[in-house]
């Protein structure tokens, strides 16, 4: 392979072409018969370092400062309030497919990529942090077979530097460390401070983030625990801005300066949610559920491979990894085919490993000959040759989908509320319903009474013009009887001509007036019916208001009412399950009581058992030492008899006699002999059978013991003892667990024959 760089730009469908090809003739990553070596579940450890003191400085800098590292470093500051929830990280980590480096959903396979604005950068820790080789080795530590930097190093460093930009230097190698690759929690490791040195000029550290978490949660996977060492908040942004779309609406237009840490910051996210209900969201994720394409994810070319990898490697600071682009085209917005991906189980190795040398030279040269391919987005978007090698592929123990369990996304997030919680919202609706009723009465009741005053006020009206009508005929009738009298004083000297046209005038008056009064007293009575009116309607509005404040004052009291029943209610229902609870409890006591009292009786009839075969031992001893006393005795005599017989056998018959005697003393030794074997035989038998009693009570006292630990794991719903009943009684001591005072009778030794 030449040392020169060749970056080629092909066409969709030479590439799909070659692709078919490699597939069918190397084979699939996984082959047939292969056996999975990953774990049921994965435990990961999301453990995060204390990023309050880097926090502090970067809430003490100015505008200035910041915008400084933002022109340098990218966005990474916000990874400070992106939070880290461990439970839906937990769930995401059982789906990782180590054989493809991707996860895989379902029928879904997703490959994490860049979530984070990093510009490229070439630094030393001595140049970054602009002091001596003396003050960095002093203040280097080494932590089992790797060195590293203590944070406080660095803080000091930050505070106590002039030079605003090694300040923000060294700011960001403290992000490096600390939350792009946590390995050693407080402390910057060595390598990813070579990360500045040795990666290469126009290079950004986005490949080694990739390759760090796919290692990491390689290792996981295939040990069933660990802790992740990559970037968990870098991880999440990832899932967050790639999963289900909300609103559906049209993406914004973005620009080379937007960061997507910022949005996904800044958007309020529920983590409430269980880690059971993320795994279940996984296992049936659909499709449409899915953005393939992250919004600010805009490249019109895609690289699939480098040098004679058919994918692409990811060298990393521990070591290497590889992954295939060609399997997630859909997330590049173009048309999925069949991938190549024989041999990326194996690509993976360490470092540490034999002839890790010249692999990491191999990968490395393969970037210099790079292969891109042009997006194609038309027509479906997976070829059906994709979706029948995607049903053969062998399922590297990744959690499959679930028939059982496929509710929709909303269904599984929805917040499903508590037996009190229903309570509570019917409560407060039916309140809201009656304090809108209640509204509605009292303004009712506000009406009534401006009707009422207005009635007042024209009642008033009618009594004032009745007075004054009063008043006016008052007045006409002084006016008249004024008028009656000068027509006598004046008319003495007029004609009788005169006096009857005055007259006539005084008469037209006198009926107009008539007239007047007439209706002025129709007026009065009809004042007089309409205030009687008013007045009746008075009394009616008086009584409606008093019904009305009767009927909110029934409401409200029924509502309090009703609200004191249903506590009452479950006041009674808590006492009753407090009293079966404590009758429960005193059953169990007394169940208790009993066991310790039978296990007393037990305990003493044990130990007069044991003193029992103690006297018994001690008895059968004595009479055993008798009888070896007695045998002995006979011995002896029946020796002296053989001697005697031997001296006077030929003598007398005196001396026959005794040889008889003698024999017969001889005899009755040996029947002594058979006696003492057969008393031994017969205490061994008893010993035993005693032993074998002894056990039997014992195993039926673990018996029952284990009886009463079964029902009394029930949580309180065991069934009633009574204390009364004679020895049917339970084992106190748990299976398995013999009271030190209690020993068995194959403990006490035998007495030798």
């Amino acid at each position: 392979m030449g040392n020169g760089f060749l970056d080629r730009v092909e066409d969709n469908a030479a590439v799909r072409t070659w692709s078919e090809k490699i597939q069918r003739e190397k084979g699939d990553s996984l082959a047939v018969g292969y056996v999975s070596e990953l774990w049921d579940f994965t435990r990961v450890s999301v453990a995060q370092n204390n990023l309050q003191e880097l926090k502090e400085i970067w809430d003490q800098w100015d505008n200035e400062v910041r915008q400084l590292f933002y022109s340098n470093y990218g966005d990474l500051p916000y990874l400070f309030d992106m939070k880290v929830d461990k439970r839906l990280f937990r769930a995401l980590a059982q789906f990782w497919n180590p054989a493809y480096s991707c996860f895989t959903f379902g029928k879904v396979d997703r490959i994490y990529s860049k979530a984070v604005n990093v510009p490229t950068f070439l630094r030393k820790l001595m140049n970054i942090t602009g002091m001596s080789e003396q003050w960095v080795t002093a203040r280097t530590k080494q932590k089992g077979d790797s060195r590293c930097n203590p944070l406080k190093s660095l803080k000091d460093l930050i505070l106590a530097y002039p030079d605003a930009r090694k300040k923000v230097d060294v700011f960001a190698l403290g992000i490096y460390g600390l939350i792009l690759f946590p390995k050693i929690l407080g402390h910057v490791y060595e390598a990813v401070t070579n990360l500045f040195d040795w990666l290469d000029k126009g290079v950004t550290p986005v490949p080694v983030i990739l390759a760090e978490t796919f290692r990491s949660l390689n290792a996981c996977r295939r040990t069933g625990e660990g802790r992740f060492i990559g970037c968990a908040q870098l991880l999440l942004a990832w899932f967050h801005s790639h999963f289900w779309k909300v609103d559906k609406v049209s993406y914004q237009v973005f620009s080379e300066s937007y960061s997507p840490l910022k949005e996904i910051v800044a958007t309020s996210r529920r983590d409430d949610i269980i880690e059971e209900k993320w795994m279940a969201i996984f296992q049936n994720l659909q499709e449409e559920n899915i953005k393939w394409r992250a919004p600010w994810f805009l490249p019109d070319e895609i690289l699939y491979r480098c040098g004679d990898f058919d994918w692409v490697p990811l060298l990393r600071i521990w070591g290497a990894v590889g992954y295939a682009p060609l399997l997630v085209l859909r997330q590049y917005r173009s048309r999925q085919f069949v991938p190549a991906t024989q041999g990326l189980a194996e690509c993976e190795f360490s470092y540490k490993d034999d002839g890790y040398k010249k692999k990491a030279r191999e990968m490395a040269n393969a970037w210099n000959q790079t292969r891109r391919m042009k997006r194609l987005a038309v027509g479906p978007m997976s070829t059906p040759e994709y979706s029948e090698w995607r049903v053969r592929r062998i399922n590297d123990n990744i959690p499959r989908p679930s028939l059982e369990n496929s509710q929709s996304i909303e269904e599984h997030l929805r917040v499903i509320p508590s037996e009190l919680e229903i309570i509570k919202q019917d409560f407060e609706r039916r309140n809201a319903e009656l304090e809108k009723k209640i509204e509605q009465m009292e303004a009712e009741k506000v009406n009534l009474r401006l009707d009422i005053d207005v009635q007042k006020l024209e009642t008033e009206g009618l009594r004032k013009g009745k007075r004054k009508v009063e008043e006016d005929l008052d007045s006409l009738k002084t006016d008249y009887k004024k008028l009656r009298l000068s027509a006598r004083t004046a008319g003495l000297g007029k004609t009788s001509e005169q006096w009857r046209q005055e007259v006539q005038e005084e008469k037209a008056r006198a009926d107009r007036w008539e007239k007047k009064f007439q209706e002025a007293q129709k007026q009065n009575k009809s004042f007089e019916r309409s205030l009687s009116e008013s007045q009746s309607e008075k009394d009616e509005l008086k009584a409606r208001v008093v019904e009305l404040e009767k009927t909110v004052h029934q409401y409200r009291n029924r509502n309090s009412v009703v609200e004191l029943q249903a506590s009452l209610s479950r006041i009674e229902q808590m006492k009753k399950t407090i009293e079966g609870l404590e009758m429960a409890l005193q059953n169990y006591e007394a169940r208790i009581e009993h066991l310790e009292a039978n296990e007393d009786h037990q305990s003493e009839q044990l130990h007069y058992l044991q003193d029992q075969v103690a006297r018994r031992d001690r008895v059968m001893g004595e009479a055993l030492v008798q009888i070896r006393e007695v045998a002995d005795h006979l011995q002896t005599l029946a020796v002296q008899a053989d001697t005697l017989s031997v001296n006077y056998e030929l003598e007398s018959n005196r001396g026959q006699e005794l040889a008889s005697l003698l024999k017969k003393i001889k005899s009755q030794k040996e029947m002594q002999d058979r006696l003492q074997l057969q008393v031994q035989e017969r205490l061994d038998m008893m010993k035993q059978e005693m032993s074998e009693k002894m056990r039997e009570s014992l195993k039926d006292i673990m018996a029952k013991l284990n009886q009463l630990i079964a029902k009394g794991s029930d949580k309180g719903k065991g069934p009633m003892v009574n204390v009364n009943e004679g020895n049917d009684y339970e084992p106190l001591y748990r299976p398995g667990f013999t009271p030190p005072h209690v020993r068995t009778q194959a403990e006490y030794p035998r007495k030798s024959t």
